[in-house]
């Protein structure tokens, strides 16, 4: 497919280069454009332009930082004008629902396909082409889009539009207590002396296993929390999942709550580590006792 590519941020650049791999022909665009540079020599086309990027593609996917940066790209910029009618535009980012739904309309009104596919598996998924694209829009525009979009990971058609960023949220709920949960056991489990390494040797094939356990729960143990996930892009995804749920009725949503202001707090105080380093704000709150000096 001829495919128009916008943001090549640390998920986009991998993503890009497993579409060229599968053969398709990619047009790039970056607000940093020395960003395309390696992708050109890898044989994509770069763009001046997002307007310039989206001209007679079949598919555009848009991988951008908010529903902000999303709006101003494909509408601000001109590039909406620009879509071929009956192409499809795909957007990667993470969103709220209600931004998906209503870049939806617009382009529906210009004849261009809507799909909202955030993704979950971060640099490590988007490398591998092993992400899980969780896929919001009409059937016809995803089967036009799905062979693309599997040489990215495993894409799922959820529901109509708006579907594809309520299941990005869901995942975001449930990874962000699963962080929390660990560590908080972790914490405890240390306090009275376990040891973290062979704590979790002994619940991995449990009832507690999980790509946390085994991921997150490593870097816990090693205290290595090199930015692989970002807390302030997690911290976007519990706001806009608090968002979603106050617009669809629900009053009480406490898991979602606590883990949003566990995060509000470690970036406070600790910047944008790797969001597995939630450990670090509850040890902050839980320092260690203090021993004194020995007679």
């Amino acid at each position: 497919m001829r495919i128009a590519f916008l943001g090549l941020g640390l998920m986009g650049a991998p993503m890009v280069g497993n579409l060229l791999a599968a053969g398709h022909a990619l047009t790039v665009w970056n607000r940093s454009p020395d960003k395309a540079a390696a992708l050109v020599q890898a044989g994509a086309a770069a763009a001046a332009s997002p307007a310039e990027a989206v001209t007679g593609a079949e598919l555009v996917i848009t991988m951008l930082e908010n529903g902000q940066v999303v709006e101003a790209v494909l509408f601000g910029s001109g590039a909406d004008a620009t879509i071929p009618p009956g192409a499809v535009v795909a957007d990667m980012s993470s969103i709220r629902p209600a931004e998906a739904q209503d870049h939806a309309l617009r382009l529906t009104a210009r004849g261009v396909h809507h799909l909202d596919a955030p993704v979950s598996g971060g640099t490590t998924g988007a490398a591998a082409g092993t992400l899980a694209i969780m896929v919001g829009g009409e059937a016809e525009a995803f089967a036009r889009a799905e062979p693309a979009l599997r040489a990215l990971g495993r894409p799922v058609l959820v529901g109509p539009s708006g579907a594809g960023q309520l299941a990005k949220l869901a995942n975001q709920v449930i990874v962000g207590a699963t962080i929390g949960a660990v560590a908080e056991a972790f914490l405890i489990a240390q306090r009275g002396g376990a040891d973290p390494a062979r704590l979790r040797e002994a619940l991995r094939g449990g009832f507690a296993e999980s790509r946390i356990l085994e991921l997150h729960a490593s870097r816990m143990i090693e205290r290595d929390f090199t930015t692989r996930g970002r807390c302030v892009t997690h911290l976007k995804d519990l706001d806009n999942t608090l968002d979603a749920a106050e617009r669809l009725g629900l009053g009480a949503t406490p898991y979602t709550a606590v883990t949003a202001e566990l995060y509000r707090n470690l970036i406070a105080t600790a910047g944008d580590p790797d969001h597995s380093a939630l450990l670090l704000e509850l040890e902050r709150r839980n320092p260690a006792p203090q021993r004194g000096p020995t007679t």
